[in-house]
């Protein structure tokens, strides 16, 4: 559907993209992370033909987003991260200003005015002033007009920054409402709900592609394992004589509170329902009651928090030898 092939963009002496290569298939709902300052917006400006590329290529569809702008566009729905929105309007006039630029007309713009009303769910406030509307409202009448014309792609950016609890979650479900007809880019700095909603994550630093997976891929290769904590109401003794028998060995135990005893096992095998069977029927044919069982999960944050740290690490370390080569000479001066 959209492929990325070495694309770069510089400002002077500054790269703020720097060979990203990616490909985006059709009918997925796709993360799109990084720090501040990592090249997101930028990427995503070149993918929806707003800003040209230094270096690179960008297909959308087999069209080529910069000699095919035109054609290529028509494919694409775009929501920056401030909604382009003309604040004395009402919903339906400014759908209907943006459907005449998309080319749309007539009983085809009305109808497409309609559907995009009914499924951003903005029928009660269609003929108020969007100036008056809350910022919910707002990124829904942005998101409408991106969806108008019916495009294949539909790329948003930070859609749901200053919404409250409430609002977040309704444009939450509204976009798994779309991916479920559109390929849909969403970029986000709340991860939670970039693991919510999204079927594939790619994760840039410093302009350039760190990672690009499923989350429970990336979650298998880059963290550490997981492990199950547990509390049970015995003695040290017989806690080790029940992990023993379970076959569950080397659990560092904890005498907590009198007759209780707490410890954690590290999910080594790849099948930890299997571990945690085995944890809570060895205490159970035992007679002894295990209080607290949980196991630890991973989440999007340690994955973004690892793979931005190494990309840091591996920059600084790079810099290094520059730095040191830099100042051998005034050394040398010094001598």
């Amino acid at each position: 559907m959209i492929t990325v092939e070495h694309l770069t963009k510089r400002y002077g002496d500054f790269t703020a993209v720097k060979d990203l290569s990616f490909e985006i298939e059709e009918g997925h709902i796709y993360g799109f992370l990084g720090p501040n300052g990592a090249g997101k917006s930028t990427t995503m400006n070149m993918m929806t033909g707003c800003l040209s590329a230094t270096e690179g290529q960008i297909k959308i569809d087999g069209l080529d987003i910069f000699e095919n702008a035109r054609e290529a566009k028509k494919r694409i729905g775009y929501l920056p991260e401030q909604p382009p929105l003309y604040m004395s309007e009402t919903p339906e006039e400014y759908l209907r200003f943006v459907g005449e630029a998309k080319g749309l007309s007539g009983k085809e713009l009305t109808k497409q005015i309609d559907r995009v009303i009914r499924e951003t769910h903005i029928e009660d406030v269609r003929c108020r002033r969007i100036q008056e509307l809350s910022k919910g409202y707002k990124q829904r009448v942005g998101i409408a007009q991106a969806i108008l014309g019916n495009p294949q792609v539909i790329i948003l950016d930070e859609p749901t920054v200053g919404l409250d609890p409430i609002q977040i979650l309704d444009i939450r479900e509204l976009i798994r409402e779309l991916g479920k007809e559109h390929t849909v880019i969403l970029s986000s700095h709340i991860l939670s709900e970039v693991q919510a909603i999204c079927e594939k994550i790619l994760i840039i630093a410093k302009g350039e592609l760190i990672a690009f997976d499923t989350p429970e891929q990336l979650e298998r290769r880059l963290l550490e394992p997981a492990d199950v904590s547990f509390e049970a109401e015995t003695t040290k003794e017989k806690a080790q004589a029940v992990l023993k028998a379970a076959g569950l060995n080397s659990v560092e135990l904890t005498q907590g509170q009198p007759g209780r005893v707490s410890g954690k096992i590290p999910l080594e095998d790849p099948d930890a329902d299997a571990v945690c069977r085995r944890l809570f029927f060895g205490f159970a044919n035992e007679g002894i009651a295990l209080l607290e069982m949980s196991r630890s999960k991973a989440n999007l944050e340690d994955i973004f928090l690892e793979l931005t740290e190494d990309a840091k690490e591996a920059d600084e370390a790079q810099a290094l030898p520059e730095l040191e080569q830099e100042g051998q000479p005034q050394e040398e001066e010094k001598e």
